[in-house]
């Protein structure tokens, strides 16, 4: 095992003030139309290391003084047009991806702009939700959002739809499932292929000519009828556009695959089958891609190693199952079934850690003391055998007696898991509370109950050392050394949040009587966790929680690092779970190419590849919830009548949202249901006032509800005020 080096001094960069600023204006003007943070500037500039960040920073200061940049949002900052050459000038066209509404108007996200440009229902032309667009955009108003007319479709995001059949004597349209589907596909009768009225299916968009209302379309399958639980799963699966099987030759390079490891392999890797080594895994999972393994050193220091499925060593780059493995990017997790980003023989077989079995794994290997500081780290190809197959309960059972396989080894780990998590809050991790929705379901997918999951002490054992191996991965290919650029990775980033969201949170708290810190990063962490202490089993619990995920960023796969905030790891990537995530597939590769002595890959390649993977994660988790709202409302959907008592979960203009306590189920109270008085939405404050009264409904007040109206095809659950 070898020794891990210490981290070098932090230099300052080569550059000169000089040439650091030339950097930082050349970036500006190469992005005219973008608003940049000094992380993300010190991040294209190449200052990776502390010292040269606050350089960036403070050179970008002094270019605002001078009038070189103008702050456009507190800490975001934009070149000034007049620093412009000739040659460049800020860009009438923008593309973007189209956010589009129900009601027909869209909002253009972009990554040119710091904000989203709206586009009225009039000049939206042909675009569809998620469609890449190029935008024309209006002068902007003193005082207003910018605003836009779609001039060009660049690329359709889908052309295949899910809805229900209306059909007339001479024609038929689909009347699209999704909310953000603002029109009806037009459909000739003679390319029905048998659909009947009120049917489910799935239809092609063919054309949509320049002077229609409505796209022309085929139904390319009949589902069946709405209603049913296997018709309901599919469509969710098409609406999000996953594929519903694999290829013919995908299966046929998956049943290729050769289960028996040989000699030869074995002779190549670290064997591990010695060591006590178990996995650790909800009670229906079938893909067991991490396993722990431990034992003590003579000493005194605990070698643990983690072991992960070596999916990379089976699914070789351009192969059919590579390619149909990128394309998905990630299992879904719907409410009844996984689909899963690798063929069954792969996921629950070959690759999957299942006990007293030989399996090829891609480890990492760590001493750690007493505190559970890492003192040596090895990564490489191993060879292990799992002992035992332990569920989160069983293992559970096994931390709160001590009794039981593996205690003397679950009781260690449980130690050090503590001993890393603590460490990590320490440096500014924020610890925000999750809970699972989880339904019992009968023999025909109908949920017969539904109840909240918390998370245990065994669920934080594995999370725990999952996440030292991906923190430890990701700096062992990510720290600078000396001179040298850290070669193309990929990363699980997660920026801080934007100061104006912090600062509009921060100032709703304070009106609830909570004050937070915001000096440095880890202060601010420290005030996020202090506030989550204060609000624990009070009224305003579950608002100040949805909130403050609200204000953070999102996180998302990229080459460049600026860090994982919400960990608090300046280091942090995925490589812990290639059977159900591209990412770690692409992680692995990488590592061992570095491990290998190669040269960096190609970080284009690579980036292209993390926003695809970002995109279909974002994707699987919006179908991952319409599964999860299509069996609330079918577990609801005999309950009419009934009440419940519930927290205000959103307000909006239209509604109160609700939560039901007791299972989660949420659903909406409608203003216009409300008859005593005129509700306004004082938007400001998260409420909903009554105009004569002066009634409030508040976020994340209680509320006593009456189940009114379910709408299971629209997934909608209508509520009134008991």
């Amino acid at each position: 095992m070898s020794k891990s080096k210490k981290s070098p001094r932090n230099k300052p960069p080569r550059n000169t003030h000089k040439m650091l600023k030339e950097s930082i204006k050349n970036f500006f003007i190469n992005n005219p139309t973008g608003a940049f943070n000094y992380k993300q500037v010190a991040v294209a500039v190449d200052a990776n290391d502390a010292v040269a960040r606050n350089k960036v920073k403070d050179i970008m200061f002094d270019m605002e003084t001078n009038n070189i940049l103008s702050q456009y949002r507190r800490g975001k900052y934009k070149i000034n047009p007049e620093q412009l050459p000739e040659r460049v000038t800020t860009q009438a066209l923008i593309t973007g991806k189209v956010d589009m509404k129900q009601t027909g108007k869209a909002y253009i996200i972009t990554d040119a702009l710091d904000e989203d440009i709206f586009v009225g229902s009039n000049h939206t032309g042909h675009a569809l939700h998620g469609d890449l667009v190029q935008v024309r955009l209006f002068p902007q108003r003193k005082g207003h959002k910018l605003e836009g007319q779609i001039t060009e479709i660049v690329k359709r995001a889908k052309t295949r739809f899910v809805g229900t059949i209306e059909r007339s004597q001479k024609f038929a349209f689909m009347i699209s499932d999704s909310s953000s589907m603002p029109v009806d596909i037009f459909i000739p009768l003679s390319d029905l292929k048998g659909a009947k009225n009120g049917q489910k299916v799935v239809v092609e968009l063919t054309d949509w000519p320049a002077h229609a209302n409505n796209p022309f379309g085929k139904v390319e399958e009949v589902l069946g009828d709405p209603g049913n639980n296997e018709v309901e799963m599919r469509a969710i699966l098409v609406e999000h556009d996953f594929p519903l099987a694999f290829p013919k030759e995908v299966e046929k390079d998956a049943a290729k695959i050769k289960i028996e490891i040989s000699q030869e392999e074995i002779s190549r890797r670290r064997d591990c089958r010695t060591f006590p080594t178990f996995t650790i895994d909800p009670a229906d999972a079938k893909d067991f891609d991490d396993a722990l393994s431990y034992q003590k050193l003579e000493n005194g220091n605990h070698e643990v190693g983690i072991h992960i499925a070596d999916v990379s060593h089976y699914v070789q780059q351009n192969t059919a199952l590579d390619g149909e493995a990128y394309e998905r990017a990630t299992s879904i997790y719907l409410v009844d079934r996984v689909i899963p980003m690798l063929p069954e023989v792969l996921s629950n077989n070959v690759c999957s850690l299942r006990p007293n079995e030989d399996k090829l794994c891609f480890s990492a290997i760590f001493e750690l003391d007493d505190n559970a500081r890492v003192l040596k780290e090895w990564y490489g190809k191993t060879i292990i055998n799992s002992d035992r197959r332990f569920n989160y309960d069983e293992a559970q059972q096994v931390i709160e007696t001590g009794e039981g396989e593996m205690a003397d080894e679950i009781k260690i780990l449980n130690h050090l898991a503590k001993a890393l998590r603590a460490e990590r809050f320490k440096k500014g991790a924020i610890d925000f509370h999750s809970e699972e929705v989880k339904f019992i379901l009968d023999e025909n997918g109908k949920p017969v109950d539904v109840f909240v999951k918390e998370p245990k002490e065994s669920n934080y054992l594995i999370e725990d050392f999952m996440l030292l191996a991906n923190r430890k991965v990701a700096e062992r290919i990510g720290r600078k050394r000396g001179t040298a650029t850290p070669k193309t990775f990929v990363y699980r980033v997660h920026d801080e949040p934007s100061p104006e969201k912090l600062n509009q949170f921060m100032q709703f708290v304070g009106r609830l009587g909570y004050r937070m810190r915001i000096g440095t990063e880890r202060s601010l962490a420290k005030s996020f966790n202090d506030l989550f202490d204060q609000v624990h089993g009070r009224g305003e619990e579950n608002m100040v929680e949805t909130l403050a995920i609200r204000t953070m960023a999102k996180a998302e796969y990229s080459t460049q690092n600026i860090g994982h905030y919400g960990l608090a790891f300046p280091y942090y990537t995925h490589f812990t779970s290639p059977i159900r995530r591209y990412p770690d597939l692409m992680v692995h590769r990488l590592l061992q190419r570095y491990l290998d002595g190669k040269p960096s890959a190609n970080e284009n390649e690579y980036e292209e590849k993390c926003k695809h993977s970002s995109e279909m994660e974002r994707k699987a988790v919006e179908a991952e919830r319409a599964s999860i709202k299509y069996k609330q409302a079918e577990y609801m959907s005999d309950k009419i009548g009934q009440e419940f008592d519930g927290l205000i979960s959103g307000v909006s203009k239209y509604g109160i949202f609700v939560e039901i306590k007791s299972n989660k189920c949420e659903g909406m109270v409608r203003l216009s249901d409300l008859e005593d008085d005129f509700y306004y939405l004082d938007e400001e404050n998260y409420k909903v006032v009554g105009h004569r009264n002066g009634q409030e409904f508040k976020l994340g007040g209680s509320i006593r509800i009456r189940v009114k109206h379910i709408d299971i095809r629209k997934k909608q659950l209508d509520y009134a005020l008991a």
